[in-house]
């Protein structure tokens, strides 16, 4: 036998393929569950169910986890001090381009289930907000021609830059660079009376950059959180060093180019 093996090794096969699947991996030909073929070319995993089959074991990486929390806090120390001669730049930028605060802060949905406040480079004008819900909720949406975005403020959403700040975050423990992105409470609590298992992607601390960040860019319906929804559970389920380097690699893409998922 050369090359490998797809099947879908949940199925009830007869002795014949059963014999095939062990012959060939006592050859050395890889046997790949279809699944796992499916996850790795789309980045995404199935969520039909919560289930071990569907993200493995449900608490993540232990001793990565505790290594990536390392990472964050020396890398955030180390960065603080570059980072803050140009905060003061663009903040003067963004004082000059419209009135108002130059940082934003708004609560969010942090690690398994606790709130926390996000602080972020303002990038929109000043508006006043209805006290409703759905006021609330619609205002938490972001979409990619936005007309509430300032001049000054495309360009630090476009880079990223406005997500700077949070290295505060990070140092705190809010935060992390890299894992899924925290959500307004308005949307959390929406997403989790839509959508089933939602409140799982809350089992890591929330990141400055994610996987379905690079991969997919802005949500606007529920329909579009399903998606988001299998990119984050892919992260938590595949949780490592090299993964945490291809978002690495991908947001600073987009940094560097303003090209790329948003």
């Amino acid at each position: 036998l050369d090359g490998a093996i797809v099947a879908d090794l949940h199925h009830d096969h007869s002795d014949e393929w059963e014999r095939l699947f062990a012959k060939a991996a006592l050859a050395g030909v890889p046997v790949y569950h279809s699944r796992q073929v499916a996850e790795m070319q789309r980045g995404q995993v199935k969520i039909s169910h919560l289930s071990e089959n569907d993200l493995g074991s449900l608490i993540p990486n232990v001793p990565y986890m505790t290594t990536k929390r390392l990472i964050d806090l020396v890398g955030a120390l180390a960065l603080l001090p570059m980072l803050l001669p140009a905060f003061a730049v663009i903040a003067i930028a963004i004082r000059l381009d419209s009135r108002g605060s130059v940082f934003f802060t708004q609560d969010r949905m942090g690690f398994r289930g606790r709130t926390f406040r996000i602080i972020k480079f303002r990038t929109m004008r000043e508006r006043d907000l209805a006290a409703s819900d759905d006021a609330e909720r619609e205002d938490a949406m972001t979409r990619s021609d936005d007309d509430r975005i300032s001049g000054i403020g495309r360009f630090l959403r476009n880079t990223r830059i406005d997500e700077l700040p949070q290295v505060f975050n990070i140092i705190k423990g809010e935060m992390s660079w890299i894992v899924p992105r925290p959500e307004a409470i308005a949307l959390s609590k929406w997403y989790e009376g839509e959508l089933p298992f939602y409140s799982y992607r809350h089992i890591v601390r929330p990141g400055i950059s994610g996987w379905a960040q690079v991969n997919q860019g802005h949500v606007t319906d529920v329909n579009d959180v399903n998606a988001k929804l299998r990119y984050d559970f892919y992260y938590v389920k595949n949780i490592s060093l090299w993964l945490d380097l291809l978002v690495t690699l991908k947001t600073l893409r987009v940094i560097f180019t303003g090209n790329g998922a948003k």
